[in-house]
């Protein structure tokens, strides 16, 4: 059961984390409580299946990787964890994993790499594809076209904004 402490720590975790040494203990400043409490809290929230995740949303747009390709590949099940393995390995691989098949979509392995330029993936990708071996696969390499929002989950409406200053 949510607390009114629990509510206010969800409406400032929503906005995301202050960029600064100690986020939990700002956090905390900010809500009336202290940093080991703020933890304890966002670890029994998660437990409890209320905040299902906290990462990081790089937006990777503003940082000059306009360049973004999630490729596809169609492998046999019983390689995916084996090659997923390998493809993950590669610095430039931002995200790798497996989905499940669909009658019209046969790929079941998953990756993403962003790059400044196309040109730089495609190198990035046929190091990639000569390294782990999948050549001999069909894939699909799928180039975004726009970039929508990122942003965390919404719990409630909102506390004021978490700002550096």
């Amino acid at each position: 059961m949510l607390d009114e402490q629990d509510r206010q720590l969800l409406s400032h975790i929503q906005l995301g984390l202050p960029i600064c040494a100690r986020p939990y203990a700002e956090i905390g400043r900010r809500c009336g409580m202290n940093e080991a409490e703020v933890i304890a809290r966002l670890t029994r929230l998660k437990q409890q299946g209320l905040i299902k995740r906290m990462g990081v949303i790089v937006k990777h747009r503003q940082l000059g990787y306009r360049a973004n390709a999630m490729i596809v590949w169609n492998v046999p099940d019983h390689l995916v964890k084996q090659l997923g393995g390998h493809i993950s390995r590669f610095p430039f691989v931002t995200l790798c994993y497996q989905r499940p098949r669909q009658p019209e979509w046969p790929y079941n392995l998953y990756c993403m790499i962003h790059g400044k330029d196309r040109d730089t993936v495609l190198s990035q990708l046929n190091q990639l594809t000569e390294a782990c071996g999948l050549n001999g696969f069909d894939r699909e390499i799928l180039f975004s076209r726009r970039c929508f929002k990122q942003r965390g989950a919404i719990y409630q409406s909102p506390a004021p904004a978490l700002t550096d200053g």
